[in-house]
């Protein structure tokens, strides 16, 4: 593994995210890429616009100091044109959908709900499940299009020095609630319509969350404590192998607690010296780290390998899912 990462970070990600898109490219009937849907071929001209931009992302996210500006940067990129796609799609523009027919709230919840109410594993489980084995928690920051939003309006600020209030009841609550709430209409046999409407109802209370709780206590709630895939995604990170520590050098300084967004690093978390579980290793704390001791963990490789290859990895299932068509 050391030799991969001694070769430039931005060679090794261009060329990965080439070859994730060309084998979509090659081996997909249904066009997947975009823009093949709109012009034929056009899909080779995007997956070299995409693995070019990868590489000019992890050329400035490897700067610590530039690091947690262009994760926002690029996770607000992504949920952009998330939305976009959706609304043209909505509009009556069906080949930005990738399934018309069946259209699915972009609700995160629905990862989890959709398949206990249909009695089967969809497309989007399945790929939610495949980012967490290769990149563990790095869905709540950098892939999911809601948290986002959630980001956007917490980091307008230094977060409150106290937790998260009733943060693991109301956790479990909501998972709960998602998970047993899809089995009643399972069994029950309610219809699509007012089982849409009651993930809608969902969705926007989780919007409404963010405009006021996150905003007000500039911590991220919705993804920390609301969204059952944020609670999911707290236990399931684990079957990845990449961590983050707090290395002895720590001064205690309290700088890290001024950017963690996830509320993970409180006081009591950094003399442990390790993130709480909510930590998703979106790595603005190491930007904000004046002694370096905050650092990637990643089996035997040494911490700045460690950290170099979660890049390569994130920016990579990054850069791929903003080319394809989604929903």
């Amino acid at each position: 593994m050391n030799w991969l990462i001694k070769h430039n970070l931005a060679v090794w990600t261009f060329s990965l995210t080439a070859f994730v898109l060309s084998i979509v490219q090659w081996k997909l009937e249904n066009p997947m890429i975009l823009i093949e849907r709109f012009i034929p071929y056009s899909g080779w001209v995007m997956i070299l616009i995409l693995a070019f931009y990868a590489a000019f992302l992890v050329s400035k996210m490897k700067e610590p100091s530039l690091s947690a500006k262009w994760r926002r940067r690029s996770w607000t990129l992504f949920s952009t044109v998330f939305f976009v796609q959706l609304i043209l799609g909505v509009a009556g523009f069906e080949k930005f959908l990738m399934t018309p027919d069946k259209l699915h709230f972009p609700i995160p919840a629905l990862i989890v709900g959709g398949p206990v109410y249909r009695g089967h594993i969809s497309f989007m489980p399945i790929l939610f499940l495949i980012t967490i084995i290769l990149s563990g928690p790095a869905w709540c920051s950098q892939l999911c299009y809601f948290g986002a939003i959630d980001n956007l309006v917490a980091a307008r600020g230094n977060p409150k020095s106290s937790r998260i209030f009733l943060k693991n009841t109301l956790k479990h609550t909501f998972l709960f609630l998602v998970i047993v709430t899809a089995i009643i209409f399972r069994v029950a046999g309610i219809e699509t319509t007012i089982v849409s409407t009651f993930a809608a109802i969902f969705g926007i209370a989780g919007l409404i969350i963010i405009l006021v709780v996150s905003s007000g206590i500039k911590k991220m709630y919705h993804c920390t404590v609301y969204c059952p895939i944020g609670t999911v995604i707290r236990y399931a990170k684990y079957i990845n192998p990449f961590r983050m520590y707090i290395d002895s050098n720590c001064t205690e300084c309290m700088a890290c607690t001024k950017t963690c967004y996830y509320d993970a690093l409180n006081k009591k978390d950094i003399q442990n010296r390790k993130p709480a579980s909510t930590c998703t290793l979106c790595g603005d704390c190491v930007t904000s780290c004046h002694t370096s001791s905050i650092k990637y963990r990643f089996l035997k490789l040494k911490p700045e390998q460690a950290r170099n290859l979660y890049l390569i990895i994130t920016i990579t299932i990054h850069a791929v899912f903003l080319g394809l068509a989604r929903l």
